[in-house]
């Protein structure tokens, strides 16, 4: 039997498995399309990892923890208030009904019968199979012509001796937790250690974050870390970077961490552990080896196509992107189903939809917030890039001292060859939405001088953007 008599004798024409952001962009892109998808998702609430137990649940009490923070703040501003209190059920309790909306939309989504959907567990068990453990204990076997793998990821956490015995949180016992507790040691320190370490230093907590590299947020330059370490810092986080954890115990009531650090052996004690090392792809169970997909440090590996080694198979996502952010899971997703399509239409000519990664985007919501678009300082040496920064500090600007800022800074960085801005980072207030401005500049090619001549309202705290633009404009044009 010939493979394209093979192909017509599929269940299926794509299987999509995963039911998250970036599953259900390329289901709908596909179905949009008039292709016969089935879905499958074997989580016992249907909504992904952003809606149900990442960015959305994260964002909400992150908020409320800021809200507490300012009233604390709110003599500085010739405010007074007395005995302010944060209520942790209350706050879990407006959270749950901004989740509720957000998951019950995304639910209404995935079972409209827009595709057909399987509750259960998938594991190819060839190519073009997939044998389905279903949350009700039956098992059925589908097969399709194309799949997109978009699994996500789970909370990883390391083999550290005494950690299970004593006792861990992870991010999701944090976003369902109806208490706060009166000390915490944080493992980790990347956006998420760092996003819930603020929002315990804010409600009062005792933090105190282990980091095994010799910054916080490792993946970004050091002038960025060591001004987001002095912020938190001043919340009251204590930070012990470049560390060796060699054992976790427990003591009269407490969990204690003891580490190495600066050639030394030291310990914490706390009430609780955080453990947020980070998270691991989801293949271990998904049939790789059986469908002959290839794997780097557990992550499928795919080409800017989103394909995979096995040519009618794509992914989208945490289990393949180099960044676990949901707009690049989308984009993901969407460029998977558009080269899928492409390929059960034949159209070989068609060139294929790639993802750019030029404007890769990172936010982090603590206070103050942190953000970057492009390359880093650290990437674009090692691209050997001739390139130029500018920054400029929000103590020392107009919008900004009357916002209250201490701590924070822009940068831009250009590139000298071509004057174009190839990268922006900024650490304060409104960081998130302020990096949008050279997401644009970058998206339009922009140059600091193009960037320095749009108009800017005044007083705004995305007019300090105009002070490292005007300083890069200056500099390149002497060269």
């Amino acid at each position: 039997m010939s493979e394209k008599d093979c192909m017509s004798e599929k269940d299926y024409e794509v299987i999509v498995i995963g039911g998250g952001s970036g599953g259900y962009a390329a289901g709908n892109f596909l179905q949009d399309a008039g292709v016969k998808v089935a879905l499958i998702d074997s989580a016992d609430e249907l909504g992904g990892l952003c809606i149900l137990r990442g960015c959305m649940p994260s964002k909400s009490i992150i908020e409320s923890a800021k809200r507490y923070e300012a009233i604390k703040e709110a003599a500085e501003f010739g405010i007074h208030v007395s005995e302010a209190s944060i209520d942790i059920e209350k706050v879990m309790q407006r959270k749950k009904v901004l989740i509720d909306d957000f998951k019950g939309y995304r639910q209404k989504q995935l079972t409209d019968g827009r595709f057909e959907l399987f509750r259960g567990k998938a594991a190819f068990t060839d190519s073009h199979t997939v044998s389905i453990q279903m949350n009700d204990g039956s098992e059925k076997s589908i097969s399709a012509k194309a799949f997109v793998i978009a699994t996500g990821s789970s909370v990883f956490v390391p083999e550290i001796d005494g950690l299970k015995d004593a006792g861990y949180l992870t991010s999701r016992d944090v976003l369902e937790s109806n208490s706060i507790p009166k000390s915490i040691t944080v493992l980790g320190g990347g956006a998420i250690a760092l996003e819930l370490a603020y929002f315990y230093a804010a409600c009062d907590t005792e933090v105190t974050v282990i980091q095994r590299s010799e910054q916080i947020l490792s993946n970004m330059d050091r002038d960025i870390a060591d001004e987001a370490q002095a912020a938190l810092e001043e919340v009251g986080i204590k930070f012990f970077c470049g560390t060796d954890i060699s054992k976790v115990s427990a003591s009269d009531g407490k969990k204690v961490v003891e580490f190495s650090h600066d050639g030394k052996t030291v310990s914490v004690s706390s009430d609780e552990i955080l453990c947020a090392l980070g998270r691991s792809p989801n293949t271990a169970n998904l049939g790789c080896d059986a469908a002959g997909l290839d794997l780097n440090r557990g992550k499928l590996v795919v080409d800017l196509t989103m394909q995979t080694n096995q040519t009618h198979i794509y992914a989208a996502g945490d289990v393949c992107s180099p960044l676990d952010v949901v707009h690049l899971a989308i984009a993901q997703g969407e460029a998977a189903a558009q080269n899928i399509l492409n390929q059960l239409k034949d159209n070989t000519d068609v060139k294929p939809e790639t993802v750019d990664y030029s404007l890769s985007l990172y936010g982090i919501f603590t206070e103050p917030q942190i953000a970057a678009v492009g390359l880093s300082e650290a990437e674009a040496k090692d691209q050997g890039i001739d390139y130029a920064t500018a920054s400029y500090p929000f103590n020392d600007h107009g919008k900004s001292m009357v916002h209250g800022s201490k701590h924070g800074f822009v940068k831009l960085m250009v590139d000298k060859k071509s004057n174009k801005i190839i990268g922006g980072s900024v650490i304060g207030p409104e960081a998130v939405e302020l990096i949008h401005e050279i997401v644009v500049a970058m998206s339009f090619g922009a140059t600091a001088k193009q960037l320095l001549h749009i108009p800017h309202y005044h007083p705004t705290l995305s007019e300090i953007w105009t002070y490292p633009a005007e300083d890069l404009a200056e500099h390149l044009a002497e060269i």
